[in-house]
């Protein structure tokens, strides 16, 4: 009898998983199952390491242990679903969290961000005993190979640099979407940035790309104050040594930024 490790519909590989909160990421086995309707099975070429990921093993997210971790991602198409029509092996791509559906309220109105149908792939990703995984964001791409909804799948050129544009698949697209999609940050208004990491640095290019005039980073760290002034920010504020509060307002006329957008993600910021 073939056990579920040696069936031709089944893919061992190794990835990163965490299997209870707190545990360590341990390199294991799992098993990837060929693409069913609608989903892509593929090769992963770059991952970026995600502070997400570190939510995912203190269970800041969630409790459906274990995770299958990676989510920032440029991958070559592997195998498409009988029904995928607009990819193919060969395709190179980068992951995006969710799949949308193109049909709803929001999508109709071109705000695909708002999906209220998004989709993820619908098999399961297991350990090599059988056990459900939870793919990080949808997507679980600290592995050779994974699974995800073919709409999850973006094509992108194959002469561009797969580490630097796997960024777009998580840490450009959480910055400047903060910016212009959630901030709605207009031409000749103020924006501080806290937090000048991934994220930070996308939000100021989104702020930036915006119209915004007055764009404000801050940061504990000066070097990285200094970097993001060279990337967009007309001003830089290193928190450790200055209140950042009244330095923002002392730089936009005592009224505060108009739109301030937290890359930290802590209670302190």
């Amino acid at each position: 009898m073939t056990s579920a490790a040696h069936r031709p519909d089944v893919h061992e590989v190794k990835a990163v998983v965490v299997r209870s909160k707190g545990a360590p990421a341990t390199v294991e086995t799992i098993l990837v199952p060929d693409p069913g309707p609608g989903e892509a099975l593929v090769d992963v070429l770059t991952c970026g390491v995600c502070h997400t990921d570190l939510h995912y093993k203190q269970g800041g997210i969630g409790e459906d242990y274990p995770y299958l971790l990676g989510h920032e991602s440029t991958a070559v198409v592997s195998a498409v679903g009988p029904d995928v029509t607009d990819l193919k092996p060969g395709d190179r791509v980068i992951l995006n969290w969710r799949a949308v559906c193109g049909q709803c309220r929001a999508c109709a109105k071109g705000q695909p961000q708002y999906c209220f149908a998004t989709h993820n792939a619908t098999q399961k990703m297991t350990l090599a005993d059988g056990t459900p995984l939870s793919p990080a964001l949808g997507i679980g791409s600290f592995a050779e190979k994974t699974l995800v909804a073919a709409g999850q799948c973006t094509r992108i050129d194959e002469d561009v640099d797969p580490a630097a544009v796997g960024l777009l698949g998580c840490g450009i697209m959480a910055g400047i979407g903060a910016a212009i999609n959630t901030g709605e940050v207009k031409r000749g208004e103020s924006v501080a940035v806290i937090g000048c990491g991934g994220v930070g640095i996308a939000a100021i290019a989104g702020a930036r790309l915006a119209g915004a005039t007055t764009i404000i980073a801050v940061d504990l760290d000066p070097a990285k104050v200094e970097l993001a002034k060279g990337l967009g920010a007309t001003h830089g504020i290193v928190s450790r040594d200055t209140d950042p509060v009244e330095a923002i307002r002392d730089l936009t006329g005592g009224h505060g930024a108009d739109v301030v957008i937290d890359a930290v993600g802590r209670p302190e910021t």
